[in-house]
């Protein structure tokens, strides 16, 4: 792919970028690592100072760099501002919680003494250069997730951002740069996807975390496993929406429209799969329905728009090759499975819905990114749970029902890294966040995200 900013809206190209030599990445590398070996030393006073700069300048800064991102990835312009500020939220955050998250533990004497230790601490030490390969969806908010926990605990970082969204990735090395952060402190590198194995094995890279497609957390987690070094991978999710007869089914269906089409569908967390208890699947369906059918689609940068275009041609593509094969197999649809007629520039696709899944359906077994919904049918308890795990992934789950005993059933059984019960799936900068299965591993956010790059390091006296 090549490095420009294109709409999605329109399908012009705003801007094109070279791509940097194997030169600058040097200096670049160079300077990561040479920073980093002072960096580690300055107090989280120092870093949180820093950070919180940070934020200030992205808050300032809002409107324009809400305005970028819909422009090259085409989320409507109310959720990029929204965006921007989520991440102003998690530095603040991050800013005032890292030194006790990462505050030196002591085992407790009785427990430590027959080690013949007069004392042991167990101290968070930053590991180094961090690589981070981030996607295009939340072209901010993926990178400030990893880079302020990240920088709070010392480390340095090297962003390769997704291709399509060059001016974001820009922007936010200069963001770091304009905080006051040492140079090499945080960098972007704007390189095509082939430079990312050079700069993963360079041994001044001492670890990596990934969000984006399967095959890419793969190729990473093999370079990265081969140079026995630590990653964290954040990759695809088909989330379940479970909805069950205690439910509070009107408000399910309502919430079930905004973790459908968030982020115009393309969010790694947004629900996916409608699994409906028979009791309640006609009134669910056709309220959820007629809700997707009544969005309006439409030119991201006006304000009355729910949902936006695709953000590359390729995406609405494949989008529209797993749908074919749903209908093709039996699907029934309910409500758009097409492009809109009215549209046609951009690479619109119309909110839709599908009923009548079968396993032998790809979209069954695969990631639907963009504004497209299945509805299952179950029987029971039994059935709901083993329809939600039937997914390669396993990355989050919704779960709608006021019955207690439900409830611990699905905490038991759910294969997803997290269960939100009566509302949608969200990030939020206190609670970890990643998934299980091919939705990958490791955890990003709160205080195990933050360890995740540190160097857990025990420290053993003697008298």
């Amino acid at each position: 792919m090549a490095i420009a900013s294109v709409n999605p809206a329109t399908g012009e190209t705003l801007k094109t970028f070279e791509a940097i030599g194997p030169e600058e990445i040097e200096n670049r590398l160079a300077a990561a690592h040479a920073t980093f070996r002072v960096y580690r030393t300055t107090s989280f006073s120092e870093r949180s100072r820093l950070l919180r700069r940070a934020g200030s300048l992205l808050e300032e800064d809002q409107e324009d760099i809400a305005r970028t991102m819909t422009s090259e990835m085409g989320k409507p312009l109310t959720a990029a501002r929204a965006e921007a500020a989520k991440c102003v939220k998690a530095m603040r955050w991050y800013a005032d919680h890292a030194e006790e998250l990462l505050a030196d533990e002591h085992p407790s004497d009785d427990d430590v003494k027959d080690s013949g230790a007069s004392g042991v601490t167990v101290r968070y030490r930053p590991l180094g250069v961090v690589l981070a390969v981030m996607p295009w969806n939340f072209p901010l908010w993926q990178v400030v997730r990893f880079a302020a926990p990240a920088l709070m605990a010392g480390n340095t970082g090297l962003l390769k951002h997704a291709s399509n969204v060059p001016q974001t990735a820009l922007y936010l090395g200069d963001l770091f740069h304009r905080a006051g952060f040492p140079d090499g402190c945080f960098q972007t590198l704007l390189v095509g996807a082939g430079a990312i194995e050079g700069v993963l094995r360079d041994p001044r890279v001492a670890a990596a975390t990934l969000t984006g497609s399967e095959p890419a957390g793969r190729s990473v987690a093999a370079i990265a496993g081969d140079e026995v070094k630590k990653t964290v991978l954040e990759l695809g999710g088909s989330d379940p929406y479970v909805v069950m007869p205690s439910a509070d089914v009107d408000r399910a269906a309502r919430v079930a429209v905004t973790a459908r089409v968030q982020n115009n569908g393309q969010s790694c967390i947004a629900a996916k799969r409608f699994i409906v208890h028979e009791d309640v699947h006609d009134a669910f369906t056709e309220r959820f329905t007629a809700r997707m059918e009544a969005l309006s689609v439409g030119d991201p940068m006006d304000e009355s728009t729910d949902v936006g275009p695709l953000a590359t041609e390729q995406g609405r593509a494949d989008l529209e090759e797993l749908v074919d094969d749903a209908v093709r197999l039996g699907a029934e649809v309910r409500c758009g499975a097409g492009r809109p007629g009215d549209r046609p520039a951009g690479w619109y696709y119309l909110p839709t819905v599908l009923t009548g899944i079968t396993p032998e359906m790809r979209i069954h077994r695969e990631e639907a990114f963009g504004p497209v919904a299945t509805v299952y049918r179950v029987s029971g308890l039994d059935e709901a749970v083993s329809v939600a795990n039937d997914s390669p992934f396993g990355l989050s789950s919704n779960v709608w029902t006021r019955d207690a005993s439900d409830m611990e059933r699905f905490v038991q059984d759910m294969e997803a890294g997290g269960i939100f019960f009566n509302g949608m799936t969200a990030s939020h900068p206190a609670m970890p966040f990643g998934g299980t299965k091919r939705s990958g591993y490791g955890r990003e956010l709160s205080d195990h995200g933050i360890r995740e790059f540190c160097n857990i390091t025990t420290v053993w006296t003697a008298a």
